[in-house]
């Protein structure tokens, strides 16, 4: 076996071993390598006691490197691939992961601890990995979705796709989704990241889905094919959308969702992380407006031109909202003052006129032209009227 070969094969081993993420295993690789960080770890040197168990707990089961063979033969049935580190695919942008650290401050959990970036990728498609993700915006959000935040999703990923963003999500219903037929529906790109095996997607309802992704983007995830959906994988998985992407947009989020949590490592990752604000009747927005409140670093959104304000070239700006011009926004002061001391209805002199708008005669006969050629003025024998908005006259 050579030494690229023994390299892969320990770093699916060690990712049966320990789950993705695990600092302690991803610090022994980045010092000593792979394949000397296996041994140590067989050998009961791993640095800390609950990995020593949990490493002991497998081992009983299995042997790593007869685990690790079989996974790379089921890799190359499925038609898919590994991607580690020396590959030439691997995304830079995960890879930057070295030098940013992820901390999620005063959390305590096991899954927001161990935040270290991934070992090796399972990827399904044909697409390379690395370019996939170079320009993409991670679109996630609420499972039990409302039609509002469905049409907001499948909305800018449209808008994303057809301008030749990749749409990154999570392959669950709702949002997710909604993000991906999004992305589908405009020709473009789409990845799943997933919390299980590429070859047995979940949810099963979304079967359908993910065969098209596979066809036209990729499948990825950190876990060998077999492995189940296990609830903590889901938000293993999170902080890889984070990462891999430009930024990161929430859609809707319920209070205790983990699409919040992707958000708030795309924060600590000093990613731009975007909300889009929903009803605040809506029980599906509760978890995005707290991140609006708690986090100042958190962008509001309204649609695509902002979302590309974010995560594109500086200097891409959103156009400002505004309402239909119309010819008085052109005025000047003195102009705007005597438009707005015309009566309502009738006539006035241009004495008077310049009375109400405390202005010079001369200046009053100066403007008025200029508001009758604006058809905002009309002249009549006994003075000045507000012209018919409707063009009567």
């Amino acid at each position: 076996m050579s030494t690229h070969e023994e390299s892969r094969l320990a770093r699916v081993a060690l990712t049966w071993l320990a789950e993705p993420g695990t600092r302690s295993v991803y610090g022994l690789v980045d010092e000593i390598g792979p394949v000397a960080a296996l041994e140590l770890l067989l050998d009961g040197g791993a640095p800390q006691e609950d990995l020593r168990d949990g490493v002991a707990a497998r081992t009983r089961v299995g042997d790593p490197r007869a685990v690790a063979a079989e996974a790379l033969r089921r890799t190359d049935r499925l038609g898919a691939r590994l991607v580690t580190p020396d590959d030439d695919e691997w995304p830079m942008t995960v890879e930057q992961l070295r030098h940013l650290r992820l901390e999620l401050p005063g959390k305590q959990r096991r899954v927001d601890i161990e935040t270290a970036p991934p070992l090796c990728f399972w990827v399904r498609g044909a697409w390379r990995l690395d370019e996939t993700l170079d320009r993409s915006v991670a679109v996630v959000g609420a499972r039990a979705a409302t039609a509002y935040g469905l049409h907001v999703a499948t909305d800018i990923a449209y808008g994303l796709a057809d301008r030749e963003w990749t749409v990154v999500s999570g392959g669950a219903f709702g949002i997710d989704a909604a993000a991906h037929r999004g992305a589908l529906n405009a020709g473009g790109s789409t990845v799943a990241v997933l919390a299980c095996g590429v070859d047995r997607p979940y949810p099963l309802g979304n079967t359908a889905l993910f065969d098209r992704i596979a066809e036209t983007g990729l499948l990825v995830s950190e876990w060998p094919p077999g492995a189940e959906p296990l609830r903590p994988r889901f938000l293993i998985r999170n902080r890889v959308i984070a990462a891999a992407t430009r930024g990161t947009v929430l859609v809707e989020a319920a209070a205790r969702s983990g699409a919040t949590q992707t958000t708030r490592r795309a924060l600590a990752l000093n990613r731009p992380a975007m909300v889009v604000p929903g009803p605040v009747t809506s029980a599906m927005s509760v978890g995005a407006h707290e991140i609006l409140r708690e986090q100042p670093a958190a962008r509001l959104v309204t649609g695509l031109a902002q979302v590309l304000e974010e995560v594109g070239p500086i200097g891409e700006l959103a156009p400002v909202p505004r309402g239909p011009e119309r010819p008085a926004d052109l005025l000047d002061d003195d102009a705007r003052s005597i438009l707005e001391s015309l009566p309502r209805r009738g006539t006035v002199g241009v004495d008077d006129l310049a009375a109400r708008a405390g202005l010079a005669v001369r200046t009053v006969l100066r403007t008025l032209p200029m508001l009758e050629e604006l058809s905002l003025v009309v002249r009549r024998r006994d003075g000045f009227a507000l012209a018919d908005p409707a063009g009567r006259g």
